[in-house]
Order: structure tokens, then C-alpha cells, then sequence
């Protein structure tokens, strides 16, 4: 092992290393024997702290908490268990510091996202993460680290981009969607995995600092990490990156999606924010997302200048409800958007129509509702949405959605379409409520199939037939409905044509949904079949990290 190297050392061991001699005190450790119950089935041997270390303690004399991903378990990838102890105890310390019981937030990101065996899980946990953070961030500083060796990826790197701070080495990587999976989506052309140069200048720590998608770049050395944290923890806050929408916005307007973007080209777009908002062609292509939206907004006009993201604001049941949906575009100037993914442009505009209702409603006693038309296939693979952050554009959505229901507002989405991966998190997710279409059509998945199984190292046919065991793997709308995260199923004759009678259903358990007041993501938790089964682990979990807390 290098001397004082970071990076070398193990999940548990960074976490002792952060906190001052003495004090690491662990929550939920090895012993209490709390694992994913979700691996061994598939033939996998779990970790008895499935790959995640709540380390509580002391930082430079403050209380902290290190929440430490073992890269070594799974890739880091994010499950039940493991992404609950993580979101639990981000829940925990936002008690306390509500409380007035100040403590620091730090994780330590060494994950390549969702773990696709218990896909739909890490989808759900990796919200609940996300809520906190963005709750947290109202009190203290949540403070990020991407030592290496696995980076961020996938919906953690989303995560990652909420935090408050974001300290990084060179040789970590940090993006949404891997290299492999983007040449697996979109071709060797658009991006060549065995390109080790073009991967390290495209998301590379050295890359994501230079323009300014990192707060801090560090040598691999634990003293140069105390220190940065200390940083991070005594600085003044400017706004984070996930509401500096404009600025963020009028780049990916401005980008030549014709070819290759470079990082110079980046740094002038930032720099110089004197622009005309160009015009947009629209296909109108159809959808569901577009179909439902004109039957909820009784086909009102947009009124977002981007086509592929419909906002209209109306009366629904006697309240102001803005309806938001994500829509296909033959004739998007994004290539790598055209069929309803969430891409640049798509998550920083979310964020602009949902922070704008927020900053309209602040002084008003009642705020208007909001609601997610969920129909997105994935977020946009490519290389010009890698180097300019798509993660940060997915995570500035999420941003918008969970402070708007934190601050008042009802946030409910309705499935009417697939629901995909790093979109579902941008849009939808951060819903209290989730009302889905009984389709046998709709897909609800952390990848798709083709990706899943490469990565996984399985046929398509053996992925099949581990979602029999596992319900989480399953891409069905009736199998995510066993996991709790949905209020109801809705029976609809069409689904692409609704009738009538079907577009009635819906409003009615949409109305039920924004009547229930609810401003958490708890209600996931206590529905039938979460209690029954769907999600056991997350309660057990959560009610041990109570326990152990104090």
C-alpha cells in the first residue's frame, strides 16, 4: 500500500482515518448481521454490512458522520440494505440538526451506481438519499469525496452532484453513465471504452475540476483530505451548481451537438452568458407522455419554450397544479434525446419550471400542486452530455422536485409510460406519491436489458430468470408494485388513447394522492405490500440505525 495513499485503503478503514483518534463509534456494523437478502438467491454471497460503513464519530472536534462505500462489494453498487443505511442515517443526522444538534454529513462515493441485481431497490434508495441531502444542505454542508478506485457512476454520481462540496483525486472518474455503457447504447463511435486517455479527459477528477463540476481536486494522501474537508466545512456556501439553472442552461443551448464538444469550448460557453435563446424545432412527435399531458391539461398550450418538455398550469380539483411531462422529439437538435430521454437540456429545464414555481409560490400560503407525467425511456447516452455533466443537469431536476415538496408543495407522479434509470430519478422519483397505469407495456428499470446483461455478465434469458426470485429485477409494472413504492395500480382500457372513462380513474387517485398532504417519501414505506414484504429490509434497517444512534 502507497504511504498515507487514501484511495488503497478499505471502505472501514477511510472512514477511521477521517475522524479524529479515538471517537469512530459503527452503526449497524458486521456484527448486528444485517444483509442483502436479495444476493444470495441469485447465487452471490453477501456481505454482512453489505458494502456500506455508518461510521459516527468526531471531525477536528465536531460531530460527523462518514457514511464509507465499499468499492470492493459489488462495485459499490447500491441495494436495499446498503443504500438504507446510507439514507438513514442522512435521515438521522437531519433530525439532529434540526434539532440544533450540529453534525457533519461526509460520504465517501466508491460506486458504480445502482447494483443491477437488486435494480429497482437501489433506484428507490438512491431517491431517499438524494431527499435528505437536499434537506440536509438547509442546516450544514453535506461534503462529498471520490477517492477511486470505482468513482461515481449512475445514479450515484446524481447523488454526488447534490452534495455541498465535492472533493475529488485525479485518477477518480465521476459521470453518469459509464464508458461501456455508453458504447454499448450508442456505439464505439460515440464513445470507445478502451480509450483510457479519452475516459480520463472526459470524466476524470483533473477534467471534472478544470470545469468547475469539482470544488476541490486532491492528491491521494489522507492528510490532504482532512484538510480539504476542513475546507469544505468552514467555507462560505455560495448557491450549489443544481440551482445555478440559467447559467448551466444557456450552455447546453449554446453547444454544437453536430460534433464533438471539447472542455475549452465548455469554459468559454461558462464564461460568456450574452445569448439569445435559439428557436426550436418541434416534431410533435407522439407519445404517451404527450397523450396524457393533453388529456390532464385539457390540451392547453405549453408554456415551456422547449419542446420536449410540456408545463402548463391549471385548475385540478379547485387547486393551481402545474403538469410536467418529458416528450419525444424527432427533430431535437440532441441526438441522443430524441425519443423522450432526459438529456442536458431536458433536466435543467425541469429544474427551471419546477424552481420557478417554488420561487413564485414562496410568499403564498397555498402552493400550487405539482405533478411528473412519467413516460422517459432513459437519460441520453453520449459523449457531449459525459463531458458537460449530465448528471448534474438529472440532479438539478432532482433538486427542484424534492425542495419543492420540502417547501410545501405536493409532488405526485403518474406513470403512464416506462420509467428508466437516471430519467425516473430526474423525473419522478422524488414524488410523495406514485400512481402507475395496470400495463402490461410499461417497463420500470435501473437499465435496460442489453446494458444489464453486459454488465452483469449474464444472457438476457438468465437476467429473466433471475427476476422469478427477485421481484427488484423484474422490468414489469405488477413486480415494482410488490416493492411498495406505488400507491395504486389503475386499471385503463387504452393506455396509449384513454377514454374518457379511463383519463376519470386516473384523476380520481391523483386527486386522492394531492389530498393526502404528504411532503416525505415515507408513505413508500408503509404501504400494504412494503410492510408485507416489498421493503422489510429498508424498515428493519431503519429502525436498528434508531436504535444505535445516541
Amino acid at each position: 500500500m502507497l504511504k498515507n495513499s487514501f484511495i488503497e485503503l478499505k471502505g472501514r478503514e477511510r472512514a477511521i482515518a477521517l475522524l479524529d483518534n479515538g471517537s469512530f463509534r459503527e452503526i449497524l456494523g458486521p456484527f448486528d448481521q444485517v444483509e442483502s437478502p436479495h444476493l444470495a438467491p441469485q447465487g452471490i454471497v453477501p456481505e454482512s454490512d453489505d458494502g456500506v460503513i455508518i461510521a459516527k464519530g468526531t471531525f477536528k472536534g465536531t460531530p460527523a458522520v462518514v457514511l464509507s462505500i465499499e468499492g470492493l462489494f459489488q462495485g459499490g453498487g447500491i441495494g436495499e440494505v446498503c443504500g438504507t443505511k446510507i439514507a438513514g442515517s442522512l435521515e438521522k443526522a437531519l433530525e439532529d440538526n434540526k434539532a440544533g444538534k450540529k453534525i457533519i454529513p461526509i460520504i465517501i462515493f466508491d460506486t458504480g451506481g445502482v447494483r443491477l441485481q437488486e435494480a429497482n431497490y437501489g433506484l428507490l434508495m438512491i431517491s431517499e438519499i438524494q431527499s435528505a441531502i437536499v434537506g440536509l444542505r438547509d442546516y450544514v454542508p453535506v461534503i462529498g469525496l471520490i477517492p477511486g478506485n470505482v468513482g461515481s457512476f449512475g445514479g450515484m454520481s446524481i447523488t454526488a452532484a447534490l452534495c455541498s462540496d465535492l472533493i475529488m483525486t485525479e485518477t477518480a472518474r465521476f459521470g453518469l453513465n459509464g464508458p461501456e455503457v455508453i458504447e454499448q447504447e450508442a456505439g464505439i463511435s460515440e464513445f470507445n471504452s478502451r480509450d483510457r486517455a479519452l475516459i480520463w479527459n472526459t470524466i476524470g477528477g483533473k477534467a471534472r475540476y478544470e470545469i468547475g463540476l469539482v470544488d476541490q481536486l486532491v492528491d491521494d494522501d489522507i492528510m490532504s483530505f482532512i484538510t480539504a474537508i476542513d475546507t469544505a466545512v468552514h467555507r462560505e456556501h455560495t448557491a450549489p451548481r443544481t440551482h445555478q439553472v440559467d447559467r448551466f442552461l444557456s450552455v447546453a443551448n449554446r453547444l454544437d451537438m453536430n460534433g464533438k464538444a471539447t472542455k475549452d469550448k465548455i469554459l468559454e460557453l461558462l464564461n460568456n452568458e450574452d445569448y439569445e435563446l435559439p428557436e426550436f424545432e418541434d416534431a410533435k412527435t407522439i407519445s404517451r407522455g404527450r397523450t396524457w399531458f393533453s388529456a390532464f391539461t385539457h390540451n392547453a398550450e405549453s408554456i415551456s419554450e422547449y419542446p420536449t418538455v410540456l408545463v402548463a398550469d391549471r385548475e385540478f380539483n379547485g387547486k393551481q397544479t402545474r403538469f410536467i411531462s418529458v416528450v419525444p422529439n424527432a427533430k431535437n437538435s440532441f441526438p441522443r434525446a430524441l425519443h423522450g430521454e432526459v438529456g442536458l437540456q431536458e433536466g435543467w429545464v425541469l429544474a427551471k419550471y419546477v424552481r420557478e414555481a417554488i420561487q413564485e409560490d414562496a410568499d403564498k400560503q397555498e402552493k400550487r400542486n405539482i405533478v411528473a407525467i412519467i413516460d422517459v425511456p432513459s437519460q441520453a447516452y453520449g459523449f457531449n452530455e459525459e463531458l458537460f455533466g449530465i448528471h448534474y443537469a438529472c440532479a438539478a431536476s432532482v433538486d427542484g422536485y424534492a425542495t419543492a415538496r420540502l417547501r410545501g408543495h405536493s409532488v405526485t407522479g403518474v406513470i403512464v409510460g416506462n420509467a428508466i434509470s437516471g430519467a425516473f430519478l430526474a423525473h419522478g422519483l422524488q414524488s410523495s406519491r406514485l400512481i402507475a397505469l395496470n400495463d402490461d407495456s410499461i417497463n420500470v428499470q435501473a437499465m435496460s436489458k442489453q446494458s444489464a446483461a453486459r454488465i452483469t455478465k449474464r444472457t438476457i434469458a438468465e437476467l429473466e430468470e433471475a427476476t422469478k426470485k427477485v421481484p427488484a429485477m423484474a422490468y414489469d409494472i405488477h413486480n415494482y408494485y410488490s416493492l411498495g413504492a406505488l400507491d395504486v395500480l389503475v386499471d385503463v382500457a387504452d393506455a396509449d388513447q384513454p377514454t374518457a372513462e379511463d383519463f376519470q380513474k386516473v384523476s380520481e387517485e391523483l386527486i386522492k394522492a394531492i389530498e393526502a398532504n404528504d411532503f416525505t417519501l415515507g408513505r413508500r414505506l408503509t404501504t400494504q405490500p412494503a410492510v408485507e414484504s416489498g421493503r422489510k429490509s429498508s424498515i428493519l434497517v431503519r429502525s436498528k440505525i434508531s436504535e444505535q444512534w445516541n
